[in-house]
């Protein structure tokens, strides 16, 4: 088949299938309105984080319907440590030491990985799967359908997360327990701090590339945050963590937020490429 009549079978083919998914998705409840949110008073609470105090968001994510889990708490991970706990503890002593803006124990690479994931996490991964993806629409429309479901559901368990704890960000539990003047190297989310969403959506997008292209699959990868820096990769595994640890070295996430949504990303991926499966 020429190509010219190949790509316009493709993209005929695209329409369709966002038609079909938009009608299967009507009323799934994204479009609800956000529902309200109070910040609490106790350690451990989350706060309104600088410098915006903008007001958190998806707070209604966790009734939106999802693609292919049960429900949105499926994988739900445990409650995070107390605040005063020793686990708490060295987990924020380390952000505080590795994620400041100013005064940072950081190296020069440390500090060019925590910017360099800055933007959207699952754009991101997108690109990753553009770099690997072989060429043929069949194959290549299958990675990103199963990559970008798995997404979908990732999101929707992470803020069921994210609202059930409504964890205090580091900055917060920083500059309230430890040095008041504390800055981390990049502005906060608006949202809750755990499970963080780098760690899960990161964990969830290698072990579905890994499924599909085998996990040692090299590949380089720009950002948007950087232009002109390219980092390069051995495996999908490996991105992963680099991405998932940037949050600690932009000072947005305790590994302890990183290592919760990891594991959630891990059980939603076996999921998603379980249900997806040819039987």
């Amino acid at each position: 088949m020429p190509a010219g009549r190949d790509r316009a079978r493709g993209v005929d083919t695209g329409r369709l299938a966002a038609a079909q998914i938009l009608r299967a998705r009507a009323g799934d409840g994204s479009a609800a309105a956000p529902l309200p949110f109070t910040p609490g008073t106790n350690p451990g609470d989350y706060q309104l984080t600088p410098p915006a105090l903008a007001a958190p968001v998806f707070t209604h994510w966790s009734g939106v319907k999802p693609f292919v889990l049960w429900s949105a708490a499926q994988f739900r991970p445990p409650a995070p440590p107390a605040p005063d706990s020793p686990k708490a503890a060295a987990a924020l002593a380390e952000v505080q030491a590795l994620g400041a803006a100013g005064g940072s124990v950081r190296t020069a690479d440390q500090t060019q990985i925590g910017l360099f994931w800055n933007p959207p996490i699952w754009a991101a991964w997108n690109r990753v799967a553009e770099a690997v993806a072989p060429g043929g629409i069949d194959s290549d429309a299958r990675t990103f359908a199963t990559l970008n479901v798995t997404f979908a559901d990732t999101v929707i368990a992470f803020y069921d997360a994210k609202y059930t704890y409504r964890l205090w960000r580091p900055v917060t539990a920083i500059r309230a327990t430890l040095d008041p003047a504390w800055t981390p190297l990049s502005p906060t989310a608006p949202d809750p701090s755990y499970p963080g969403a780098h760690g899960a959506i990161s964990a969830a997008a290698a072990d579905v590339l890994a499924a599909r292209y085998g996990n040692d699959t090299a590949f380089a990868l720009g950002s948007p945050a950087l232009p002109g820096v390219t980092r390069t990769f051995t495996s999908f595994s490996e991105a992963a963590e680099e991405a998932s640890v940037s949050r600690i070295y932009n000072g947005n996430h305790t590994r302890v937020d990183q290592v919760a949504g990891e594991n959630l990303g891990h059980d939603v991926a076996a999921f998603v490429l379980g249900g997806l499966r040819p039987h």
